[in-house]
């Protein structure tokens, strides 16, 4: 009995052949390709674009950019890698610049956090008591000649001892001018603020203020002496431990 011819598109076929069993009978089909059967797209995947294309809504990564997981790169910024601390956006922030997390505060002179000068208080500023001292101290050293030389030209009819009472009033006078207001003014220490480890400083720059600004100095101290030497009396309750002196000239006595 010869076995019956099955009809055309039934039975084994050449796999090149279009009409393939279980494939849509499209000329030149190729096996894998869209539209075979039992390889249709999943559900809600979009066909690939001519070429290779990504699918619609699909944002395609920027000239010279890899993607990044999860996240758009931004232009400029390469993927995945974290960003330097400091700036927002600066690439390579080295530490200790402004906006960095984490920064601590600075310090202000003397180690006093927010200290310092140029409009806040340094941290050590001299008590009253040694202020005294130092008053005192200087007080020796200008008093002593002065007041010897005072003595004996005033209580002699001589005229050589009068000269010579003349000359120790006068150094005395000189001691006073190199020591209150050469000395003081260049390096901010009399004889005195020296011995107690004082100095006279400008509250803007923490520098000595110069001769000038130290004559000006003493010549508002005659504010201090008003209504019972209140002035000098200031610093004990005084925030900044300044008389109406150093409040005239801006000034501070701290301690080293």
């Amino acid at each position: 009995m010869s076995t019956p011819t099955p009809p055309p598109g039934y039975g084994p076929q050449d796999p090149q052949q279009p009409g393939q069993y279980g494939q849509p009978g499209q000329p030149g089909q190729q096996p894998g390709q869209p539209g075979q059967y039992g390889q249709q797209p999943g559900y809600g995947q979009q066909q690939p674009r001519y070429g290779g294309q990504p699918g619609y809504g699909q944002q395609q990564p920027g000239y010279g950019q890899q993607p990044g997981y999860g996240q758009q790169p931004q232009y400029g910024q390469q993927p995945g890698y974290p960003q330097q601390p400091g700036q927002p956006g600066q690439y390579g922030q080295q530490p200790g610049q402004p906006g960095q997390y984490g920064q601590q505060p600075g310090y202000g002179p003397y180690g006093q956090p927010g200290g310092g000068f140029g409009g806040g208080i340094p941290g050590n500023l001299a008590a009253w008591p040694n202020r005294v001292g130092a008053w005192f101290i200087d007080s020796l050293i200008i008093g002593i000649p002065a007041g010897i030389g005072g003595a004996i030209a005033g209580n002699t009819s001589n005229t050589v001892v009068a000269i010579i009472g003349v000359i120790f009033y006068l150094a005395g006078l000189g001691l006073a001018i190199w020591n209150i207001l050469i000395r003081q003014g260049s390096t901010g220490q009399t004889v005195g603020k020296q011995v107690l480890g004082l100095k006279l400083v400008g509250a803007d720059t923490g520098q000595p203020i110069g001769v000038g600004k130290t004559f000006l100095r003493q010549l508002t101290h005659i504010l201090d002496g008003l209504a019972c030497y209140i002035g000098y009396l200031w610093p004990l309750w005084d925030e900044k431990r300044q008389t109406f002196a150093d409040k005239i000239n801006n000034t501070y006595v701290i301690t080293l």
